[in-house]
């Protein structure tokens, strides 16, 4: 299953496309994968995707000094 990212495959390649995306625009971002073990609610063991992003925005990198951009918001 492909868009499973709950497993220990699915997670690596989610944390990999949150790093190349970040670091095409010019971040830096630390993902870290934590085996979460078996979940009863989910009858299956599951991986947990952690980062150091800040509502879904990375810090500015050391050496850029572009603010990070806020999403844009629904008129309404």
């Amino acid at each position: 299953m492909n868009n499973d990212y709950c497993t220990m495959d699915g997670a690596r390649r989610l944390k990999q496309r949150i790093e190349e995306y970040w670091r095409e625009r010019g971040y830096e971002v630390n993902v870290d994968l934590v085996d979460a073990g078996f979940m009863p609610a989910m009858r299956s063991a599951r991986t947990d995707v952690r980062s150091n992003l800040v509502n879904g925005l990375p810090k500015p990198a050391a050496n850029n000094n572009q603010e990070p951009r806020r999403p844009l918001q629904a008129a309404g």
